[in-house]
């Protein structure tokens, strides 16, 4: 991890199109600016460790669910075959 020290006002650059900047400092917040082009992500990494969680979630969940139902389908019965017309068991 690479840890640097910033003022307000002063930037760093991530790759070529990049730059985060520190705008004020609030309290015991420090308020960012981020320029990044449009096709590149920016989210708070909090946010991607709940939706990260809740995919894990849903994932189990499905997964419990089919242990569940395993059961149930191993009991279903076919449904009778309709004999097709050229059966001769027809009348």
């Amino acid at each position: 991890m690479l840890v640097l020290t910033r003022r307000a006002g002063q930037a760093l650059r991530v790759g070529a199109n990049i730059e985060i900047r520190v705008v004020r400092f609030d309290g015991d917040r420090v308020v960012l600016g981020i320029t990044a082009p449009r096709h590149v992500a920016v989210v708070r990494s909090e946010l991607v460790e709940e939706v990260s969680g809740e995919v894990r979630e849903a994932a189990d969940t499905r997964a419990r669910l089919r242990v569940m139902l395993k059961p149930v389908r191993a009991l279903d019965i076919p449904a009778p075959e309709t004999p097709s017309p050229d059966d001769p068991r027809v009348a």
